[in-house]
């Protein structure tokens, strides 16, 4: 009698491709570790883990939107963003709203932002998915843009223009969890 062999358990198959991925201290996962030779963008920045949690457009969508109004220091025009709170996007991956880490947020050209999760709450921080009702590109400030609106925010409002986004990556592709 051969020995039966247990295979490993297959990772869910998206129908459309990963837009985020979510890693480190996170309580859901989707996906395995790093593949040194097919995630060749979060190898070239350094990213590892061993489990991660992928969301896509769908997904994305899936969580409630909110609405934000903010001028934006590439045009000084007012515009329109919306899509989910990070805190949102941040629970669906199982990382408990209360705890005390920090978020590595990183941006497809290599940009990384060290930000709490207490100010990505107090900022209500969101995952900017469209701006003025259309999505946003990927080689313009998309497809995901972690942002607030700065205008209304005392942390920022005062601030000159070019110095109030500091905080905030367009081209958002990875957030890592780490402790504080």
């Amino acid at each position: 009698m051969l020995p039966v062999v247990q295979a490993a358990p297959a990772q869910p198959t998206r129908k459309s491709p990963g837009l985020l991925t979510v890693s480190g201290l996170i309580g859901k996962s989707n996906r395995g570790p790093v593949d040194p030779a097919l995630d060749q963008l979060l190898v070239k920045h350094g990213v590892q883990f061993d489990k991660g949690y992928v969301l896509n457009a769908e997904a994305l969508r899936g969580l409630p939107v909110v609405h934000i109004r903010t001028t934006l220091e590439y045009d000084a025009k007012l515009h329109a963003l919306s899509g989910p709170l990070l805190t949102s996007v941040l629970e669906l991956a199982g990382v408990p709203p209360a705890s005390e880490v920090m978020l590595g947020l990183r941006a497809v050209d290599g940009y990384v932002v060290p930000l709490s999760l207490a100010d990505a709450r107090r900022y209500r921080m969101i995952v900017a998915t469209e701006m003025d009702g259309a999505p946003l590109a990927l080689g313009g400030l998309g497809p995901q843009w972690a942002v607030y609106e700065a205008d209304t925010l005392a942390a920022f409002k005062d601030k000159p223009l070019k110095e109030r986004f500091a905080l905030c990556p367009w081209g958002l592709y990875s957030i890592e969890v780490m402790r504080g």
